[in-house]
């Protein structure tokens, strides 16, 4: 983990694994603030040398989805590479008010998406992948009694639009509409150099992975050796980038997102929906 003390100290938050992205969830990686400018518009996606690993399924597919749900659209779906205004629309339609809309990075949403959460269980998240904007506002770290820096409970109010949008989408609703699009996210992830995988269960996988994550009791130490904060415990330290960010969200965050996390996986494993 690796959190800057500056705003521009990249975070990423893959909400909710499925904004999806899994749609919700999660996500977030601090870089020190000499990584890739924020300011850079261009998103270049891993191509399959530098991304085909042993996350495909070589027994085939574990969790199929019904692409067609009861109720679903039987409008077509456009081609992926100009999908980004019907997956916005849709998006927007089902969040219900515009904290969303403040969040989500509007190109290549399905892409980022995918991208993200195949890298949440790695050390880093490449920050030209992310389709939520990056909280405001910089870190905050505290110190105890005894001088030692921890991590401040007040680190996780700098989500709080993040974990009120995450609250506020039906989890049954995102699932429907992670199934109705499920084609462009099974053709992303191809397109990740995964051309055997299947997509829903990379991201069932990655679920189960954030789902995981540690849930330390009291104060969490920190260090801070170099240009970032660290945390003290090296345990804590070797986790995967979506496993710090569960993390950092504080106790009362990382057990909302694990909640929404759990309903989403259910959704998604449920045959005939």
């Amino acid at each position: 983990m690796q959190m800057s003390k500056q705003s521009s100290g990249a975070v990423v938050l893959l909400w909710g694994v499925v904004i999806l992205a899994a749609v919700g969830a999660a996500w977030l990686i601090w870089q020190k603030e000499k990584a890739a400018s924020p300011s850079s518009t261009a998103v270049t996606l891993p191509s399959s040398s530098s991304t085909a690993t042993a996350a495909q399924s070589p027994t085939g597919i574990q969790h199929p989805i019904n692409e067609a749900p009861a109720g679903a659209s039987t409008v077509a779906l456009p081609p992926l590479e100009s999908s980004d205004s019907a997956v916005l629309a849709s998006l927007l339609a089902m969040a219900g008010d515009d904290a969303l809309k403040t969040l989500l990075v509007p190109e290549h949403i399905v892409p980022r998406i995918v991208a993200t959460v195949d890298a949440l269980p790695k050390q880093s998240v490449g920050l030209n992948l992310l389709p939520l904007r990056t909280p405001t506002g910089s870190f905050v770290a505290s110190h105890d009694d005894n001088g030692q820096a921890v991590l401040s409970e007040h680190n996780g109010e700098r989500y709080a639009t993040y974990l009120y949008v995450a609250k506020r989408m039906n989890p049954k609703a995102v699932v429907s509409w992670y199934k109705r699009y499920y084609p462009l996210f099974q053709q992303s992830y191809r397109d990740l150099g995964y051309a055997d995988g299947y997509f829903n269960d990379r991201l069932v996988a990655v679920i189960d992975h954030l789902l995981a994550a540690p849930e330390p009791h009291g104060p969490v130490a920190l260090v801070h050796p170099k240009a970032a904060y660290e945390f003290a415990d090296p345990s804590l330290q070797s986790l995967s980038a979506g496993q710090k960010f569960m993390i950092r969200l504080g106790p009362a965050g990382e057990a909302q997102m694990k909640s929404t996390l759990r309903a989403i996986r259910e959704g998604v494993i449920a045959p005939g929906q």
